[in-house]
């Protein structure tokens, strides 16, 4: 038998994973009791078991109940099965408000990823737009590299601004837009 042994993570990654179990860890532990409780009925209940114990439950029920009727017994809930609807329908209306809750909390999360990759994304853009002005810099100090002008790269060594961005993606989607429409 061989036991696969894992190479050594970088430590940047560590720093990296750490990071993120920190923001999971965080999220976590903001959340309420209930809020806590609400995540785990969910988990439990968002499973393929569920949907076959569900199918057990009603195909029983209305079993038990046309069996009595056919025995001769006064049934608990005779056909049409008024009391089976109004209770799959209270638990429907419960099921639905925990799924709106676990997905409101799980979308708390997504935010938080999507602002710290966006801030990422920002910092990341300045950093290399520093590293081309360098660059730059250096090339046009070196005298054995010509001393020509790159519009390239004086265009990249300027950080982009995130409104300008935000205001040019505005408009590009307004005229998409107005494309769908005379289609």
């Amino acid at each position: 038998m061989t036991l696969k042994t894992t190479a050594p993570v970088p430590h940047h990654l560590e720093d990296a994973v750490a990071t993120i179990a920190a923001l999971h860890a965080a999220h976590n532990r903001e959340a309420h009791a209930l809020q806590k409780a609400v995540s785990r009925a969910t988990g439990g209940i968002a499973r393929p078991v569920t949907l076959i114990l569900i199918t057990v439950a009603i195909v029983g029920w209305i079993t038990v109940n046309l069996a009595s009727s056919a025995l001769g017994r006064a049934a608990l809930d005779p056909f049409p099965f008024p009391l089976l609807s109004a209770i799959v329908s209270t638990v429907g209306l419960y099921l639905a408000a925990i799924i709106l809750i676990t997905q409101l909390h799980d979308d708390e999360m997504v935010t938080r990823r999507e602002q710290i990759t966006l801030e990422l994304a920002i910092l990341s853009e300045q950093k290399s737009a520093k590293i081309i002005a360098l660059l730059e810099e250096y090339r046009r100090n070196d005298p054995n590299q010509g001393n020509h002008r790159d519009e390239v790269a004086e265009a990249l060594a300027k950080p982009a601004d995130a409104q300008v961005v935000l205001d040019a993606l505005r408009a590009a989607e307004k005229v998409e837009g107005k494309g769908e429409g005379a289609g």
